[in-house]
């Protein structure tokens, strides 16, 4: 709890995704990096980093074109930084049988094109930027959406 001491909070799927729509923007990461579904509460304290998201179901979500199925528990948390997050827990990427939790997501800085996942199990992928963007709504789509899953 210490971590989120500070912390400035969105309660409900809406707010939480305009949130979390906004800061991914703000640190230059991907939309379309996170799966959402019923988002309870998306929290940030700007002094560290610190960045939590609670939502009521785990989603599981199979990148086609990348030909990897990640999977988001209801807990996501890290820290968010420009074009990196680090220490992230909540997220795994499944690797043949197993699924390694993905610990940090860093896109190139002078962009090139790619985004890399590291894991603490010492795997790492590399993708285009492009098998995530595929999956970008706009923040308008999220909000007339009657859905409650939205792809941010």
């Amino acid at each position: 709890m210490a971590e989120k001491e500070g912390g400035v909070v969105a309660k409900g799927h809406q707010e939480g995704l305009k949130m979390a729509i906004s800061l991914l923007e703000e640190f230059g990461l991907l939309l379309g990096l996170l799966p959402l579904a019923d988002v309870i509460e998306v929290g940030f304290v700007r002094s560290t980093g610190y960045m939590w998201i609670v939502q009521k179901k785990k989603v599981e979500h199979n990148f086609k074109i990348a030909s990897k199925t990640v999977s988001y528990d209801t807990d996501i948390k890290g820290y968010v930084s420009k074009k990196q997050t680090r220490k992230l827990k909540g997220v795994k990427a499944k690797e043949l049988m197993l699924w390694p939790p993905v610990n940090e997501i860093t896109i190139d800085d002078p962009p090139t094109g790619k985004i890399h996942f590291k894991s603490l199990a010492g795997i790492t992928s590399c993708w285009s930027v492009m098998h995530v963007k595929s999956f970008v709504v706009s923040p308008a789509a999220c909000k007339s959406s009657s859905s409650s899953m939205s792809y941010i």
